[in-house]
């Protein structure tokens, strides 16, 4: 069994597409069409199948795609760490984070792994933790920032924050001013934007509010956060987020936010590594990095209060 054989299999499968995979592996879609064909030969099955939205595997080949991962990720360990014999670290780490934390930290941290590893690259990947958490698993981030990801034995989790969530909306909405804060039962008042499910937060307010007999009022769901708020901006109703979602954001000056309380409702980030894929030397390095920059403050930015007349996020 060829490994260029397997990866392009790997990659096809992921991408449910021969035409992807070719664009992502560099090679012409005839050469990974021929790459998969060949596999099916050596091994006497049909690996693919095809249906109206691309290509999905046979039985056959959903049991090749679970030892292909490991073998193809194996083979990237043996060639880093032999790779790193070398002195510094080589290759490349990709890191998934939600928006609002790459905001706050990703500048940095592509400017401290610069100067620790210069023969190293590194992929930063935002977007929400239920996609995240996807791609964790299957390969394509070596760990991720997950806010309350899903309870699971396919991954480990390390908590490194924990921040309270803000009723979020436009100052003066209604005539009303925003509250310094507003209690979790009042949020029925409250016409909100959220996403959709799955989503992180949405599930952490919709499981605490049913606890508490809450019945709240969804007016949009939009996953998109800078839709979101732009909606909010605009008046067309409240959000629920962390209070750094709209720290320096001079664009939005009428933005304000009244914390949650009586229960106060907290989201948890961990930092998330697949259960049975370990880590490269570079992939560690590069977590300790974030770490660091996390316990010195960097998302400790805080806007003004509701009150203030500075733009609050």
């Amino acid at each position: 069994m060829d490994l260029k054989q397997l990866e392009c299999f790997v990659r096809v499968v992921e991408f449910g597409s021969v035409t992807r995979a070719a664009v992502t592996l560099n090679l012409s879609q005839p050469v990974v069409s021929r790459h998969v064909r060949q596999l099916e030969i050596e091994l006497k099955e049909h690996l693919l199948e095809r249906n109206g939205r691309g290509v999905v595997p046979t039985d056959a080949g959903k049991r090749l795609l679970e030892r292909g991962r490991g073998i193809l990720h194996q083979v990237r360990l043996a060639k880093q760490e032999i790779e790193e014999l070398r002195g510094s670290p080589a290759g490349k780490v990709v890191v998934g984070m939600p928006p609002s934390v790459g905001k706050s930290i990703t500048v940095d941290l592509v400017t401290d792994f610069r100067a620790e590893f210069p023969r190293a690259s590194l992929g930063v990947v935002e977007a929400l933790t239920v996609s995240m958490y996807e791609w964790l698993l299957l390969g394509r981030l070596d760990f991720a920032l997950l806010y309350n990801p899903p309870v699971s034995q396919q991954a480990v989790y390390e908590h490194v924050w924990s921040e309270d969530l803000y009723l979020i909306g436009r100052k003066g909405l209604g005539g009303k001013a925003m509250p310094e804060t507003v209690k979790m039962r009042d949020l029925a008042q409250y016409p909100l934007i959220t996403p959709g499910q799955p989503n992180a937060i949405r599930n952490l307010l919709d499981v605490h509010c049913a606890r508490l007999g809450v019945q709240l009022s969804i007016a949009l769901e939009v996953d998109a956060i800078e839709s979101l708020l732009d909606l909010v901006d605009r008046g067309m109703g409240y959000a629920v987020l962390s209070r750094n979602a709209i720290y320096g954001r001079s664009q939005r000056p009428h933005l304000r936010a009244a914390r949650i309380v009586s229960p106060g409702l907290t989201s948890q980030l961990v930092i998330a590594t697949a259960a049975q894929r370990p880590l490269t030397r570079l992939a560690q390095a590069t977590m300790d990095l974030i770490k660091k920059r996390i316990q010195a403050g960097a998302l400790d930015g805080q806007p003004p209060g509701p009150g203030s007349e500075q733009p609050s996020a």
